[in-house]
């Protein structure tokens, strides 16, 4: 390693925190924080990377595009490309001990954007991110009481009947757009503030900013119950469920494997983007987390455990829900089968069949085989093969019975949440108690996740600005108050457009932006060789070779191709979005208007820019200080010195020791990783020649 070749014209502004001291033993900065066991550590990272999405996106995506087949897919995608992604990101944050834009400023100067763009979307994703948040405050909130509120239609007072637009829909329907967001027709129609909701927003803030307040250490501590308690609530629900009737029927559609979805980039597309979300790269939050780990901690072994968790967790939450969605859709399919039925009966009377049926046994194939006086006896798939035959037999107002299509009612995002769910508590016995208990885990899942996002932002403020460094809990009061602020915007009452917005369109695409310039950065700015030889000094083995090749090649060609085909998507398909419409009682889906559209523009624009223009600054500021003498008369060029690897057993002298650490408190070392137990010694300065040899060998941008 003594040819190691150094980056263009910077030597990091970072110090690196643990570095080795004079007996060789590692100096930690006592001033940094740290966790105080490896389980704070673990449930931190799991609570980030568990989140809401694996609740009711993953699911969702694995029911509609092949069941098991997906899940191998997500596998495959999670092997190859998430796990060394995640691997990459814990192994610069834990060795450098920095936030995200220190972590790539350290490689170059060039690459500091890159940090601050993952701040931007951050901070995109907490502003909405948190509104989801006081939805679960609101509905928690309203499930102490019996019978739940979204369990009947209410009164019209003035008619005495039952609202029209409940009537038309559902009243879980009613309550969530009509009640909890009081929703207008469009985008366009922002109406006034919803004062209930401001009020949970406000709430849901106060409790990120009083847990975070202290940083690691006050959040650290709400992590013991934030990561865990969903566990208990999914197995105890999963266990609940198991006993429904439609249990296993919602099972099955789930799991069933269709192998053709493999032929669509769309489902390739899909299933990549949700390991990538999944473990919530290129946040910054990773490596914040990472940031407070002992310089030799197991990165890879917490990689691949906490990879592996993500998943189970994922399989665990789809069994939980497609239980729970089975025996909703069968109660459903259930009601529709008897009023069928009694439709079918009053069919015959009029046409006097019965009559016909009786003088002409040559009718009789009509009449239906079952027992039509006793719904419960008829099995939907019986009903379903008499209906195939002999629908037109009866006319249009009998329908079919078809389990999977009502299944896919409200299955993705807060439509299962807010709707589905709460249609199936208030068919449970002590509904309030289950309704209280899945709101509560949703509340717990949001916070942990929110904890991480937040500290993406917060670390790397920190870790770069000695000012803000020093008022943490000015900063973080302020950051969450800026928050609540700006996430007024997703409290009037055409709040939930801009939700779906921010959700669809103001993270993707700037965060595989982000992990491109992340992959690139180590793979060919720095050197998968040299990041390697680095990690095996820290950790004190050798990761196996195909992590090389991983980063250099698979990886960024995977995240290429899931720009290029979600930029197409957006392109062809055009932004939409679902409205619900008063009127009507129903979903429609609308375009963008046309400021809407700019506004999704800028989103992605402003959160991309900062590493165009981290490169552009860098360049120009090192071309100024390139023109401008030292006041020894000397260019930047004469303070480059070149440090040569000595003997981990071989004492340095005073004077060398005494130079070295002179000349580190100028330029620190631009190893990216820490050297441990490693000395080096500075050597006399090059002749010129040697000098331009060393140029040749820059990594920079």
């Amino acid at each position: 390693m003594e040819d190691r070749g150094w980056l263009a014209e910077s030597q990091s502004e970072a110090q690196l925190t643990a570095a080795a001291g004079p007996d060789g033993d590692e100096a930690v900065d006592d001033d940094r924080p740290a966790w105080d066991s490896k389980i704070q550590y673990v449930l931190a990272q799991v609570g980030f990377s568990v989140g809401l999405g694996n609740v009711w996106r993953f699911p969702y995506l694995c029911h509609q595009n092949g069941g098991g087949a997906f899940m191998l897919l997500y596998v495959f995608l999670l092997v190859v490309v998430g796990v060394p992604l995640f691997f990459m990101e814990l192994a610069a944050g834990q060795s450098i001990r920095q936030g995200s834009i220190g972590v790539w400023k350290h490689i170059s100067p060039k690459l500091a954007g890159i940090g601050y763009s993952s701040c931007l979307v951050c901070f995109y994703v907490g502003l909405y991110y948190n509104v989801i948040i006081a939805w679960s405050l609101f509905y928690m909130g309203n499930s102490f009481q019996y019978p739940l509120p979204w369990e009947h239609c209410p009164t019209d007072v003035t008619t005495n009947d039952t609202v029209k637009e409940c009537a038309k829909s559902s009243p879980t329907s009613y309550f969530w757009f009509r009640k909890a967001l009081d929703i207008t027709n469009s985008i366009q129609e922002s109406g006034e503030f919803n004062p209930i909701m401001t009020g949970c927003l406000l709430a849901a803030w106060a409790i990120v900013s009083l847990a975070m307040i202290k940083g690691i250490k006050s959040s650290a501590r709400v992590m013991y119950f934030s990561s865990v308690f969903p566990y208990v609530v999914l197995f105890i629900f999963l266990i609940r469920g198991l006993m429904l009737d439609g249990a296993m029927e919602g099972i099955t559609y789930m799991f069933y494997p269709k192998l053709e979805i493999w032929g669509s980039v769309q489902v390739w597309r899909q299933a990549a983007t949700q390991v990538f979300f999944a473990l919530g790269l290129g946040y910054g939050s990773v490596i914040a987390y990472s940031s407070y780990n002992p310089v030799h901690n197991n990165c890879h072994r917490d990689a691949l455990m906490v990879s592996c968790i993500n998943f189970m967790t994922s399989v665990l939450a789809s069994l939980v829900v497609f239980v729970v969605l089975g025996f909703r859709a069968k109660n459903i399919i259930m009601v529709v089968l008897k009023v069928s039925l009694l439709k079918i009966l009053w069919s015959f009377r009029n046409l006097h069949v019965l009559n016909t049926m009786a003088s002409h046994e040559v009718e009789q194939h009509w009449w239906p085989w079952f027992n039509m006086s006793d719904a419960s006896s008829v099995s939907i798939a019986e009903y379903r093969e008499w209906y195939s035959r002999y629908s037109s037999m009866v006319g249009p107002k009998v329908t079919d019975c078809s389990l999977e299509e009502e299944m896919n009612k409200g299955v993705e995002g807060t439509g299962l949440a807010f709707i589905a769910f709460t249609e199936v508590m208030a068919l449970f016995p002590a509904s309030p108690f289950w309704s209280a208990l899945f709101f509560l885990m949703l509340l717990n899942l949001g916070l942990s996740t929110m904890f991480g996002t937040m500290q993406g932002i917060l670390t790397p403020l920190m870790d770069n600005f000695s000012l803000l460094g020093r008022h943490r809990t000015l900063l973080t009061v302020s950051s969450c108050a800026l928050g609540f602020v700006i996430g007024l915007l997703f409290t009037q009452r055409s709040g939930n457009y801009f939700v779906t917005m921010f959700d669809d369109y103001s993270a993707t695409l700037p965060l595989i932006i982000v992990v491109i310039f992340e992959t690139v950065s180590v793979s060919w700015v720095y050197g998968t060789e040299r990041f390697m030889d680095d990690i095996e000094v820290m950790l004190k083995w050798r990761p196996p070779a195909v992590y090389k090749y991983l980063w250099k090649y698979v990886c960024v060609l995977a995240m290429v191709g899931l720009l290029a085909a979600s930029l197409l998507r957006m392109v062809f398909k055009g932004p939409t979005y679902t409205a619900w419409n008063q009127t009507t009682a129903s979903e429609m889906t609308l375009e963008y208007p046309g400021w809407a559209l700019a506004m999704i523009v800028m989103l992605i624009v402003f959160a991309s820019l900062p590493v165009p223009v981290g490169y552009v600054h860098s360049v120009l500021k090192s071309r100024g200080a390139r023109d401008t003498p030292s006041p020894d008369g000397a260019g930047l060029e004469s303070h480059r010195e070149m440090y040569v690897k000595c003997s981990s057993v071989e004492p340095l002298d005073s004077g060398s020791r005494q130079a070295a650490s002179e000349e580190d408190a100028v330029h620190p070392r631009t190893a990216f990783l820490s050297v441990g137990n490693e000395h080096y010694r500075l050597l006399p300065q090059q002749e010129d020649d040697d000098d331009d040899d060393e140029e040749d060998q820059d990594t920079g941008l």
